[in-house]
């Protein structure tokens, strides 16, 4: 052991950065969350009033959210991959312009099909700023120091999802702006973050001389595409059992195959597949595709539930989701806080998917006379799981991979997030369109389901039907909104179980810069799976055995969470391999 003496040498000289570093560099990197939150959270609050404005369907709303879900999902591997064999920081801004251009197109539609295919723009540019933000994060910040600052993520987070309705309801409500300015509010925010972005991330660029796996990128959005447009189409525009699921179905089935196929001979794959080999981040991704489902499910829902159901405007809509976002800023703050004090991550996980699981169990019960203190509540316990839960799994998972490797895990865990997100959306709102269809029939006089206009009257006619059939359609769709819930919370079991499996290994003390640093010159070959067991290395210390050297060097801070030894004494930390 050292001495109580021993020099360690400043943070700087370390390679790594100071507190006010790392919040100089967040400014920028989540300033260009908030935006990309923002945006989601203005057009879901005014989808109601844009679909009717436009004469759209129920259909046409659902691929509205989808199509930007199904870009982001789709693109959200290759900025990962990109990320990993390029700047982080010149990623980050074309992510960002390449979503202020989606949304500002997006703003001056005139048709439903034509903001349908601008979202699609603006959801490449919004699966690059999800990877890319939590990849730069983890290359500037320790896993073990991360919880101080997730904290300042959760309340970007939960800032982007209050103001994001709020602003949105006060745009559609105020006739001489109107709800395309929810695509225009964004762009000033997206300037600021890339001016701040240019001065205050400074981030190391390893160049690798290295091939960019295009095929297999094109493999990838081709089979994940087809599934989900099947998905999405499937028992509205045709049914599930004709040719057009034949050929989707088969076509995306293929692709898929292919581009496994392509991974396992590709020298830089998209997504690498030796990660799956990993537990940990096999079963955090498992986990991911439910907590989609809460995320996105809930808010795109909830907001239709709220304005078409209880009739309450955009703005009260807004204000009426702040519970859910309470408990997400406080879950989120106090969680990372008390993991980077204890070191331990895996409790707060199994309670937030718990709570979850329990809070669409309970949104399952509402209809269209639900209480709204009552309601409150429901969202108040959903959001506490969700803040918890989201950016733990991330966290997780990037502890356990290789440095070289962060890039494609973080990202392979979003897009599973965003797949998760993406079918949950199209799924569920098949379930609700059909619900709904159902309802309004059943209440309808005989004689009288032509004066509905088919399945799509609940948002295509509302507006122009007789006030007897609009209290029907409002009725049926508060009624039919507890059933999708219900179904989420089904899907959160596979959340919970997952979680359950997760094995608790200690937080890294090196950021991803520092690792990576490690990797290249030698100091520890690249870890392919998890860190060293912490249960072997408290029974023994030769657990390392013989002279070969673990994949990555575990510092003894890293394992007892402090930086004293038995005898209380503050020491510098040794590499547990240089212990005899």
């Amino acid at each position: 052991m050292t001495s109580p003496t021993a020099e360690v040498a400043p943070a700087q000289q370390q390679g790594r950065m100071t507190h006010r570093q790392i919040l100089e560099a967040l400014s920028g990197l989540l300033l260009a969350l908030f935006v990309a939150f923002l945006s989601s959270t203005v057009v879901s609050n005014a989808l109601p009033t844009i679909i009717t404005d436009l004469r759209g369907s129920q259909s046409q709303y659902t691929w509205v959210v989808t199509a930007t879900l199904l870009a982001s999902t789709a693109s959200t591997p290759i900025w990962g991959k990109l990320a990993d064999l390029m700047s982080k920081k010149l990623l980050v801004q074309i992510a960002i312009v390449v979503f202020v251009v989606g949304s500002m197109l997006a703003g001056l539609a005139q048709s439903v099909p034509t903001l349908i295919g601008w979202r699609v723009l603006q959801g490449l540019g919004l699966g690059g700023l999800q990877a890319l933000v939590q990849i730069a994060m983890a290359a500037m910040i320790s896993p073990r120091e991360r919880g101080r600052y997730s904290g300042l993520l959760g309340g970007v987070m939960a800032v982007a999802t209050v103001g994001g309705p709020l602003i949105g309801g006060l745009l559609v409500d105020t006739s001489w702006l109107g709800w395309r300015w929810c695509f225009f509010v964004g762009v000033p925010f997206a300037v600021v973050a890339l001016v701040l972005l240019q001065r205050t991330l400074h981030l190391p660029t390893v160049k690798r001389d290295v091939s960019i796996d295009y095929l297999g990128a094109a493999f990838l959005t081709a089979g994940v595409s087809l599934l989900l447009i099947w998905v999405t189409l499937a028992g509205d525009t045709f049914a599930w059992l004709s040719l057009e699921t034949l050929l989707m179905v088969g076509g995306g089935v293929l692709a898929v195959v292919a581009f496994v196929v392509t991974e396992m001979r590709a020298k830089e794959p998209i997504v690498p597949l030796r990660l799956f080999r990993d537990r940990t981040t096999t079963l955090a991704i498992i986990a991911s595709v439910a907590v989609g489902v809460a995320l996105f499910g809930s808010t795109v829902f909830l907001g239709q539930y709220l304005q078409i159901s209880r009739g309450y405007s955009p703005t009260a809509a807004g204000l009426l989701t702040i519970p859910m976002v309470g408990g997400l800023l406080v879950s989120s703050t106090v969680s990372g806080i008390l993991i980077s004090r204890y070191g331990r991550w895996k409790a707060y996980l199994v309670t937030g998917s718990v709570l979850v699981a329990i809070g669409f169990g309970l949104l399952s019960t509402i209809d269209h006379a639900t209480n709204m203190v009552l309601l409150g509540g429901f969202l108040a316990v959903l959001g506490l799981g969700i803040g918890m839960t989201m950016q733990n799994l991330v966290l997780a998972v990037q502890n356990t991979v290789a440095a070289t490797d962060l890039g494609a895990a973080s990202s392979a865990v979003a897009f599973f997030r965003s797949l998760g997100g993406t079918i949950g959306v199209s799924v569920l709102g098949a379930v609700l369109s059909a619900r709904v269809t159902t309802l309004i029939t059943d209440g309808l006089p005989a004689g009288a389901a032509a004066q509905a206009g088919g399945g799509d009257v609940g948002l295509a006619s509302l507006a122009d039907a007789p006030p007897a059939i609009q209290s029907l359609i409002r009725v049926s769709y508060g009624d039919a909104t507890g059933r999708i819930f219900l179904i989420a919370a089904l899907l959160s079991v596979i959340t919970v179980v997952s979680v359950l499996l997760i094995r608790e290994v200690a937080l890294r003390t090196e950021s991803g810069d520092e690792r990576a640093s490690q990797e290249r010159d030698g100091a520890a070959p690249a870890a392919t799976g998890s860190t060293a067991d912490v249960d072997q290395l408290l029974a023994g210390r030769h657990a390392v055995g013989g002279t070969q050297a673990p994949a990555e060097p575990v510092r003894v801070d890293s394992i007892l969470g402090e930086d004293e030894d038995q005898h209380g004494r503050h020491e510098a930390p040794e590499p547990v391999s240089a212990i005899r």
